[in-house]
């Protein structure tokens, strides 16, 4: 039976700084999410010393290890063989994972090199987990330790690729393993506009401590509420929903979305829906609003333009702003944001538009205008709304605060829900 686990992840990039370790971080939230406690996270370079008391160790702690990385084929890559070695075994070669590798390389022109036949080799007793994305294949077995049967999964490093393994191979494998029937049932409510303390507060007392189990993340810039019920299949559906009829009560405003999905999707969705036609024209985040918006599949239905008029000559010849309003206002001014805004809707014939300007630094500020002043508008048919924020953070915080505020008042214009909060309001 699984309840504990280990997660271990190896490489010389991630103990000198180079590469983050978001493999611990996503293995974490999923682990949570079909309730296997994680009482140990381990990090350790490439050296076999240190690779062989890490696994000792995470094996002697946990019902399972989960590992990711070493096990690429060049010489650094330790993982296959300290296993084999703590453990005993002789390592055989899989000749499907050899074919496999061939045939990727194939597909690209190449002949595969020797030295990738090292990712083929695998422990007596190990069980193969295919990897179709690349040439590590995954592998996982069954360990006898002095006082219980601990299980290892060996994964790549490449999240790409261990992501996909660990969703369709190895959690239906945990699942059956737990040596329960009860299931845990998950919502994640995906949040902006209220802070993480903020949220906390405002759901305080909403759900008893023995009727689900509450988790907040900060992920600049939304916040999540994640709420997992334990109980029998069946049961535990139907208590999430009654509690997620509770937060959508009482934090509904705040909610954009539910489950894995962006403030994009959401807006795309609703574009649909609505049959709107958008256009945007950007000058401080440079087209990071019609990136995040062409990052959605479908978007063509309907994304008109995005115009990035970064100078004011290019507001003006582009977009139609006035020159007496960039003189007497300034390109950073609620004035000069909803000619870009009408500008754009003119030029593209769309529905709806969103404009952006403002000073993401870290220089260019002024007493008037201090880095993190940002300057929004929103143009529709028969309005036309603006507002001015004073943002904090570095450029890049500044220009996706930007975008994600921008997308949120096209949400809130979409739903018919009031635009920006202060914003000004003029009627078009």
């Amino acid at each position: 039976m699984i309840e504990r686990a280990v997660i271990l992840s190896t490489g010389d990039e991630i103990t000198t700084g180079k590469v983050v370790d978001s493999n611990s971080n996503y293995l974490a939230d999923k682990l949570n999410e079909i309730g296997i406690d994680l009482i140990a996270v381990l990090t350790v370079g490439d050296v076999p010393e240190r690779l062989e008391w890490a696994w000792r160790s995470a094996l002697e702690l946990g019902d399972v290890v989960l590992s990711t990385g070493g096990i690429g084929p060049t010489a650094d890559d330790l993982t296959t063989e300290t296993i084999a070695r703590l453990t005993g075994k002789k390592l055989w070669r899989h000749e499907p994972s050899v074919d496999h590798m061939r045939r990727l390389f194939e597909s690209v022109g190449r002949v595969m090199p020797e030295n990738n036949i090292k990712q083929a080799l695998f422990p007596e007793t190990a069980e193969v987990i295919p990897n179709p994305l690349g040439t590590a294949p995954g592998f996982r077995m069954a360990v006898r330790q002095s006082n219980h049967t601990a299980h290892l999964v060996v994964m790549p490093g490449v999240p790409r690729e261990m992501k996909p393994m660990m969703e369709n191979e190895v959690i239906p494998w945990l699942r059956l393993n737990r040596g329960s029937d009860k299931v845990f049932a998950t919502r994640i409510f995906q949040t902006f506009g209220i802070s993480e303390s903020g949220l906390d507060e405002a759901v305080a007392g909403l759900i008893k401590p023995e009727e689900a189990k509450v988790g907040f993340r900060a992920s600049f810039p939304q916040i999540s509420m994640k709420v997992m019920v334990e109980d029998v299949a069946g049961a535990a559906e139907q208590r999430l929903e009654e509690l997620s009829q509770r937060v959508r009560a009482r934090v509904g405003e705040y909610i954009y979305g539910e489950g894995e999905v962006s403030m994009e999707e959401v807006v795309g969705r609703l574009l649909i829906e609505k049959k709107l036609k958008l256009a945007v024209a950007e000058s401080c985040t440079g087209g990071l609003i019609g990136h995040r918006i062409t990052n959605v599949a479908g978007s063509s239905g309907y994304f008109e333009a995005g115009l990035v008029t970064y100078s004011n000559a290019m507001k003006v010849g582009l977009l139609g702003v006035r020159e007496d309003t960039l003189k007497s206002h300034g390109a950073v001014s609620e004035e000069c944001v909803r000619e870009m805004a009408a500008g754009a809707i003119e030029r593209a014939g769309a529905d709806v538009a969103i404009a952006t300007s403002g000073v993401a630094g870290p220089g260019g500020g002024s007493a008037e205008h201090p880095v993190g002043t940002v300057c929004l508008a929103l143009a529709a048919k028969g309005v036309s709304a603006s507002r001015r924020y004073n943002f904090r953070g570095n450029r890049e915080w500044v220009k996706l605060l930007t975008s994600q505020v921008a997308l949120d008042w096209l949400r809130r214009y979409a739903l018919g829900l009031p635009i920006g909060g202060e914003a000004t309001i003029f009627r078009r």
